[in-house]
């Protein structure tokens, strides 16, 4: 009895126990299902992800490649920049030292102007020193140039016939007295057949009877003086008389036998339009006149007799 008690038992209990396992059975393709049914949303929910993740390393790289293009077109502006002030520089550095050269050479070209202004102002400081040397150097080529006619010369103008006062103004044009041996200051530098004259003068006193014996007709007076007339020139006939008023003991060149004083007159005109002379037309070579003369000579290239000679007359027009 007790066997077969424990045999149901038995029974029943392989009996619940395979049912259990059936029932365990039954229920895992469900457990299972819901699990894969679990693990499928993670995986769309990666899958969403990398679909986001796809999309924004698109945006990336499309951002990427328009911060490269942007950076390309920044290089290649900057070169093209560089590229143009570069060649902006070749061409103003040309234009730059034509420009400076110009400004170089018109620089000396005034430097030079003043250089000669300033050589210029030297020897008029120093005309009036006979024997010096930088004034028979100049001298020099002040007649080599008038020998070879590079001494300007104004138009030729035709003689004038003034009015002059008939008695002279002594306090203008003071007297000069007779010196016996007397030899004109700095004419030994002056060379030149043309200057001959005034090289070789040597003032003579004769007494009026020698005068007229000499030269008769060739005497003319001029404010009550007696000058004779020598190959070309006016000189004072010392001696002819004693009381005769000259305002300069020297020759005076003279055109066609034009009497001193109406040559002197001429070149006092001639002087004053140029603005050398500021005194009175009065037919007296005096200190002022000399001087007058003295400067055009100068700024003319001749040598500075202070009187009238050939040259002068010559480039004033007169002759």
């Amino acid at each position: 009895m007790k066997i077969l008690i424990v045999s149901l038992c038995s029974l029943a209990l392989a009996t619940m126990v395979c049912g259990a396992q059936k029932q365990e059975k039954k229920s895992q393709p469900k457990k299972q299902a819901q699990t894969a049914q679990h693990a499928v949303k993670p995986a769309r929910a990666a899958g969403g992800g990398a679909k986001k993740a796809s999309t924004a390393t698109h945006v990336q790289n499309n951002r990427s490649g328009h911060a490269v293009a942007a950076a390309n077109n920044a290089q290649k502006n900057k070169k093209n920049q560089g590229s143009t002030a570069v060649n902006h520089g070749q061409k103003a550095k040309p234009a730059q030292t034509f420009n400076a050269a110009n400004q170089t050479q018109k620089g000396k070209k005034h430097q030079t102007q003043a250089e000669r202004q300033t050589a210029k102002a030297a020897n008029a400081g120093q005309v009036n020193a006979a024997g010096k040397p930088n004034q028979a150097k100049r001298a020099a080529t002040a007649n080599q140039e008038a020998v070879k006619g590079k001494v300007a010369k104004n138009k030729p103008v035709k003689p004038q016939h003034f009015n002059l006062p008939k008695q002279p103004n002594t306090a203008k044009a003071p007297p000069v007295k007779f010196q016996q041996g007397r030899r004109i200051q700095g004419s030994q530098n002056w060379q030149g057949q043309r200057y001959a004259v005034f090289r070789n003068y040597n003032p003579q006193w004769h007494d009026q009877n020698w005068w007229r014996g000499h030269y008769g007709n060739n005497i003319v007076f001029v404010f009550g003086a007696p000058y004779y007339w020598n190959a070309g020139y006016w000189f004072p006939a010392w001696g002819y008389n004693a009381n005769a008023y000259y305002a300069w003991d020297g020759p005076i060149y003279a055109h066609n036998r034009m009497p001193p004083d109406q040559v002197i007159a001429n070149v006092q005109a001639a002087l004053q339009q140029q603005g050398y002379y500021r005194g009175e037309v009065d037919g007296l070579i005096g200190p002022l006149t000399r001087g007058a003369i003295a400067d055009y000579q100068r700024d003319h290239g001749l040598y500075t007799t202070s009187t009238i000679d050939q040259p002068t007359l010559q480039s004033l027009g007169i002759a």
